[in-house]
């Protein structure tokens, strides 16, 4: 029995180690993460941040994009975005934050 309990704690363990692969992007040879928010009450409005910044920019645009783009589709169908502040604005505005980029905006309801 104390067999069992040290393999289910094992591989509780190994699961929670691991991200999701479906929240990578590579970019160049390098492996970015993005992560996106959004208020239950309006899943249409957003904030995606894809990092790390200090390795790419375009990289962590890209992972920050890629989550908008799955977002979008899942809640609304459409893979559209009304940007506030997105990945199209000069690298010299964009919003960085703890070495992600974080882009805001809104799915566009089709």
């Amino acid at each position: 029995m104390k067999s069992g309990w040290v393999f289910a704690s094992g591989l509780c363990l190994l699961a929670a180690c691991g991200q999701n692969e479906r929240d990578i992007v590579t970019f160049e040879g390098a492996r970015f993460e993005g992560d996106l928010r959004s208020e239950r009450g309006d899943r249409a409005a957003f904030v995606a941040s894809g990092g790390p910044a200090s390795v790419s920019l375009e990289g962590a645009k890209q992972a920050a994009q890629y989550q908008v783009v799955q977002h979008c589709i899942a809640y609304l169908g459409t893979s559209d975005a009304a940007w506030v502040n997105g990945p199209d604005v000069p690298d010299a505005e964009l919003v960085v934050t703890d070495n992600r980029v974080v882009l805001t905006g809104r799915c566009v309801e089709p």
